[in-house]
């Protein structure tokens, strides 16, 4: 299998910058569905993390214990709320938001699965999902046939041992993951170090990131990250690339100030900035030469 190293050229070649005219009604609104009782900060660190990649509009949908958490510690993010108090049940929204992602910190009781299988048939809206809701594929295996086209799936070694069983070899592991992208027509982004994506036949790695993100909440910030950029109208694919990639490069210009032990998921969001303004400078600089 080819594997395409990802690099700042390739990635400068993915990102566009905001433009003038631009407002928060053409800048996506991503929806975040996720949280349960003891696991609310799975869901802020995604919708957080949204905000902070470019997303013009930001809803997370949480439990009723959830409401008050997000509502003080992001007041820019919407709120919706589950009729249940402790964890999803019945997931139903008046909104339209332009991608989804799903799963963080969502915890696996059967009134969840019961809810995710029902939003899976109806759904339409371009999806990322992560954490208990591959969970929750994994042990209901019929259920990936109702995942729509260019779905990402965003699984950890762990996460995905559960979704194509255990493999012999790293070569078999790849192949697997191959065969799994390809059968679902989805995104695989496989977490690791490094990461890698798989998409329509194509595996990409990663080049950036560093033993830093090995955290509480990496994770969820990843998902926030490809949640935004696909609401922004990149490609499945390409916010899949772009989301890995800056995930990483926040966390090596983050590494050197905070060093390794302090470093936390929220360190990340605090360098999306300078990561996104580093490929910025990048394309000008290469435009120019």
């Amino acid at each position: 299998m080819k594997i395409t190293k990802l690099t700042k050229a390739s990635i400068s070649k993915i990102y566009r910058r905001v433009q003038n005219d631009t407002h928060k009604g053409i800048q996506g609104h991503a929806l975040i569905i996720g949280g349960s009782y003891g696991k609310i900060g799975a869901a802020l660190l995604s919708s957080k993390s949204a905000l902070h990649s470019g997303c013009g509009l930001v809803t997370a949908f949480v439990p009723k214990v959830g409401y008050s958490i997000l509502q003080t510690a992001i007041p820019e993010v919407m709120v919706l709320t589950d009729k249940n108090a402790t964890h999803i049940s019945n997931i139903e929204f008046s909104i339209v938001p332009k991608a989804i992602g799903i799963g963080m910190g969502m915890g696996q009781e059967p009134k969840t699965r019961r809810a995710f299988y029902k939003f899976l048939n109806v759904n339409e809206v371009p999806l990322v999902i992560d954490a208990d809701a591959l969970n929750i594929l994994a042990y209901n295996p019929k259920w990936l046939l109702s995942l729509k086209p260019q779905t990402i799936l965003t699984p950890h070694l762990g996460e995905l041992e559960r979704l194509i069983g255990k493999w012999t070899s790293y070569e078999d592991m790849f192949e697997k993951t191959a065969a799994l992208s390809k059968t679902l027509k989805c995104i695989v982004v496989m977490k690791g170090a490094p990461t890698y994506i798989f998409s329509d036949g194509k595996c990409y790695k990663n080049s950036t990131g560093n033993p830093a993100l090995a955290t509480a909440g990496s994770g969820d910030v990843l998902t926030g990250i490809i949640t935004s950029l696909l609401a922004q109208k990149y490609s499945a694919e390409d916010a899949s690339i772009l989301g890995v990639y800056i995930h990483g490069l926040a966390a090596d210009l983050a590494r050197p100030e905070t060093g390794t032990q302090a470093f936390v998921a929220s360190t990340i969001i605090e360098y999306l900035g300078r990561a996104f303004l580093e490929i910025e400078t990048y394309q000008r600089n290469t435009s120019v030469k």
